[in-house]
């Protein structure tokens, strides 16, 4: 299919129902659909891996042709240039998201960009850095703790911003180092109790919400089968569905 055969497509599955229950969490890109996850999901399916098109359904604009692109856009052809494209074009947490777990987080400088983004200003940039250290949590299964051990410093060094999204992805990346075994879970976890006892209102919030959860969660022992873990920034659905306030929790 050619770029405007999946956007008229995309036109004639949107849902001005789905679009208004996206505004109700936080997200109100200019021109969305309110294309369904199972329906993009189908379509990534129809049109399997095409970076060409997925450029041009970038390039559109549209909140909906921007989730699909993250899909069908091969990770090897993404540029260094074409990602900060990209990020500066964020215009909600879901394209951010799902951007950084189905593309980003596959590159081979996603840990560069990671660290990079977490020090930049712009809001969905920032939130973009700390989601890719979530979702590289999750899925690398070859990076060492020590790689991990050096992303707690700057979740401590950037957990004084205010900003919604940035704070909740701040957390959600604490939350996903410490779930990832046991060594890591103490350290996230000491990370964590020095944010809350932080002067700063974010930082006490991020350190308090990652405790309760990292207390009560038992990772799995030295030589246990790693269950894999499956959070989102939409508590565990796409993006596209917008089934959780705010962002990841």
């Amino acid at each position: 299919m050619t770029a405007p055969q999946v956007l008229a497509k995309l036109r004639r599955l949107g849902s001005p129902a789905n679009v208004e229950g996206m505004a109700r969490f936080g997200i109100a890109p200019v021109h969305a659909y309110g294309v369904s996850a199972p329906q993009l999901s189908e379509l990534h399916r129809q049109i399997g891996q095409n970076s060409g098109l997925a450029l041009q359904l970038w390039r559109s604009g549209v909140h909906d042709a921007r989730i699909l692109a993250a899909y069908v856009m091969d990770p090897s052809a993404l540029t260094r240039s074409e990602m900060e494209h990209w990020a500066r074009d964020f215009d909600s947490w879901a394209v951010c998201d799902n951007a950084c777990m189905h593309l980003f987080r596959k590159t081979s400088f996603a840990w560069a960009k990671a660290i990079q983004w977490s020090a930049r200003r712009k809001e969905y940039v920032k939130r973009a850095g700390f989601a890719l250290m979530a979702t590289l949590a999750v899925h690398d299964k070859n990076a060492d703790d020590q790689a991990f051990l050096g992303l707690l410093p700057i979740i401590e060094r950037e957990a004084w911003d205010e900003r919604n999204f940035v704070k909740k992805a701040v957390n959600w990346a604490l939350r996903q180092i410490g779930k990832r075994n046991e060594p890591l879970r103490q350290a996230a976890m000491e990370c964590a109790a020095r944010l809350k006892a932080s002067e700063s209102r974010s930082a006490r919030w991020i350190g308090s919400d990652a405790l309760r959860e990292l207390q009560r969660k038992r990772t799995h022992k030295p030589g246990e089968p790693r269950t894999p873990h499956t959070a989102a920034a939409t508590g565990g659905k796409s993006p596209a569905r917008a089934v959780s306030k705010g962002g990841a929790r």
